[in-house]
């Protein structure tokens, strides 16, 4: 029998129909709706749970130390600004100290949808991958979250790695700070040119005002900055000044079109606000580097700030300095050296240096002379001891004779034998039985006043001894002087050996004209950070460091001393020792014995200035004679103090 042939079977349900069943040819590769958005579902969902677990791994990282770098400022006594020292000029401030009208400015040129957005701008991230396929830069086009960001967070590197990392840093900043301290942050760490950081340096860089004070039209300008301070600022030349006046007008016109600016506020700003002459980088030098220096020594004194404290930056330091009188003394310096030494002719003449210090009766430190130039002669002549005082001390003995010594007056004084009379006035004893006609045995006593005038070193060494030398310094110590600085307690200790600084002479010589009281010498009214005070700053209590009525015996006497150093300067010009003499309630000078030092200290209208002029070898602290400076005429120099005095009080 014949056998059938073996056909194949077909099993039902094993058939592949892939991927559309009942379809043939290309079609079957077709996927149907259902295939395709169950793809897209199946899609989402891993791209969802990618975002989900990317989202979860990135943490805002801390900010980066150049974002927390701030310079510290430096106030006048005014209020305006004297500088700002810091690797970075920035102060921040908050969003109530920033104009509207800054801030609508800076939307509309850079985000303005900031406060509707969620802090990204898928464009942006876009664009900057396209480019980065083909190989071009990295695009900008981020939101003011992302630049934040990138600002304070992470590092200004064009990378595909930072744009994702910024992407979803600024996702989760958007959530957790509100739109208000994004923006806040934003305008206090961009770049604005000029080495200006933040709105508040941007505003004193390009305008000399604080933020506070723009106008709309200033802040537009500003806000074109953003784009690139490099390409903006209209002081960079022809092609930077036509960019900054064409998207000035976009940016103030861009504000009209989202209606944060009406029309016709618009309309009212048509003149380019140009902005003053780009300066040179600030710096320290002129006396700006003494002030400086005045100032951090009282405020590490007050707060208990340690230099590292302050390197870190970010405070708002208030001082006493009056602009005006510091330009005015480093002008009266500069003009008695031009007139009266020649280095170039005279041996004697050089290494001259000069240190002066204005001070207020309430112990505000109104200005100060340190010297040339702080960058170039570190030490501060105003505020370093170290130059004997000489003859300006004996006021000081004089006051503690007075304070202390048991019916010692003015008239009081020493005869040739050295004897203290205490009362006057005197007469020439007479001659013994058997003397020769006329002759006397001893001569009259010259009283503490005219002694003090004359300047009697005699006088004063038996004054010191019969008050006490200990008594001197506790008087000296109590008018505001330095322990540190007062020379050992010998005979020539009364004669002026010690050495304080012009600020504490300054300061120690208000007591004498402000009825026996006196008060610490300040520099700083007061000083904030991040918008909190810094504690420790005010007006120093005054204290009295001698009776009244001993302060105004001495006060009256000084007076008498300066109209007679006044009157023995031939050279000095009528007009000027006229018009200083007019000005002045009491002064006194000192001279070193050694030939060391020079000093004038005078008071007029509740200032006391206290000016020193010395000789030091270069490189060491060692002082040179002060003989012949100036000319053989000048002796020791000792006019030059007075001179400078009388040029800052009179301003010739």
């Amino acid at each position: 029998m014949a056998r059938r042939p073996i056909r194949p079977t077909r099993l039902r349900g094993l058939r592949v129909d892939y991927p559309r069943r009942g379809r043939s040819n290309w079609l079957r590769w077709v996927p149907s709706w259902r295939q395709a958005l169950s793809g897209i579902l199946l899609g989402s969902g891993a791209l969802a749970g990618l975002f989900a677990v990317v989202y979860a791994s990135v943490d805002i990282p801390d900010e980066n130390a150049e974002a927390r770098r701030q310079g510290t400022v430096y106030y006048w006594a005014d209020g305006s600004r004297m500088v700002s020292v810091g690797a970075v000029d920035r102060q921040n401030v908050t969003l109530a100290d920033i104009p509207d009208s800054v801030e609508h400015a800076v939307i509309a040129a850079e985000n303005e949808t900031f406060y509707s957005d969620s802090g990204v701008s898928v464009k942006g991230i876009a664009r900057a991958a396209v480019s980065m396929v083909e190989g071009g830069e990295t695009q900008g086009g981020s939101t003011i979250t992302q630049q934040y960001v990138k600002n304070t967070y992470l590092s200004q590197e064009q990378s595909a790695t930072r744009k994702f990392k910024e992407f979803f840093i600024s996702l989760k900043l958007s959530n957790k700070q509100s739109k208000e301290e994004i923006l806040q942050g934003y305008l206090n760490t961009s770049w604005f040119g000029r080495g200006a950081y933040g709105i508040q340096a941007a505003a004193h860089a390009y305008y000399g005002i604080p933020a506070k004070d723009l106008d709309p039209s200033q802040a537009a300008l500003l806000a074109s900055l953003l784009k690139g301070a490099e390409q903006y600022d209209p002081a960079g030349g022809k092609g930077n000044h036509e960019r900054a006046v064409d998207r000035w007008e976009w940016i103030l016109d861009r504000q009209v079109e989202i209606g944060t600016m009406t029309k016709a506020e618009r309309a009212a700003y048509q003149k380019f606000p140009e902005p003053r002459p780009a300066a040179k980088p600030t710096s320290l030098g002129g006396q700006t580097g003494y002030l400086v220096d005045i100032a951090n020594k009282y405020i590490r004194k007050r707060s208990g700030l340690t230099d590292k404290d302050l390197f870190r930056g970010g405070y708002r330091v208030h001082t006493t300095f009056d602009k005006a009188r510091v330009g005015q003394m480093e002008r009266a310096v500069r003009s008695v050296r031009k007139r009266d030494l020649d280095p170039k002719k005279r041996q004697e003449d050089k290494h001259v240096e000069v240190g002066a210090a204005s001070v207020r009766s309430d112990g505000a430190v109104v200005a100060v002379y340190g010297g040339a130039d702080a960058v170039t002669h570190f030490a501060n002549n105003a505020d370093t001891a170290g130059v004997p005082v000489g003859s300006a001390f004996k006021p000081f003995v004089l006051a503690a004779a007075l304070q202390h010594g048991d019916g010692i007056t003015l008239d009081s004084g020493y005869d040739s034998e050295g004897r203290l009379i205490k009362d006057g006035p005197y007469a020439a004893l007479p001659a013994p039985p058997g003397a020769g006609s006329g002759q006397v045995m001893v001569t009259a006593p010259t009283p503490l006043r005219d002694a003090l005038i004359k300047s009697s070193n005699a006088t004063f060494t038996l004054l010191g001894k019969d008050i006490g030398l200990k008594k001197v310094k506790e008087l000296a110590v109590s008018a505001g002087l330095h322990k540190e600085s007062l020379a050992r307690l010998d005979k020539s200790f009364p004669l002026g050996t010690s050495t304080p600084s012009a600020v504490r002479m300054a300061d120690a010589y208000t007591a004498f004209s402000n009825d026996g009281m006196r008060a610490d010498p300040y520099s700083v009214t007061r000083m904030t950070r991040d918008g909190e005070v810094v504690e420790g700053f005010g007006k120093p209590e005054p204290r009295r460091a001698m009776d009244a009525s001993v302060a105004n015996d001495v006060n009256n006497t000084l007076g008498m001393l300066a109209w007679t150093r006044l009157g023995r300067d031939g050279k000095f010009g009528t007009f000027a020792r006229t018009k200083a003499a007019g000005d002045l309630s009491a002064g006194a000078t000192g001279e070193d014995d050694r030939m060391k030092s020079a000093w004038f200290i005078g008071h007029t209208k509740g200032l006391t200035t206290a000016v020193t002029m010395f000789r030091s070898k270069p490189g060491t602290p060692q002082l040179l004679g002060m003989q012949g400076v100036g000319g053989p005429d000048s002796g020791r120099g000792n006019v030059f103090p007075l001179r400078i005095w009388s040029a800052y009080v009179t301003g010739k």
